[in-house]
């Protein structure tokens, strides 16, 4: 499994936002840490697709 480089940020309006710093353009935002890994995942594998 390929690793990557994650930033994570809190939005001004409370949501935690994350950008995989090796894939331009690959970014995703939730409410909790947990949804925002869950879906930070599914953002690079479908990045990863295209």
């Amino acid at each position: 499994m390929d690793e990557y480089t994650i930033v994570i940020e809190k939005g001004e309006d409370g949501y935690l936002l994350s950008e995989v710093v090796e894939l331009p353009g690959c970014h995703t935002q939730a409410k909790s840490l947990n949804g925002l890994m869950r879906r930070t995942k599914e953002a690079i594998s479908l990045y990863l697709k295209c």
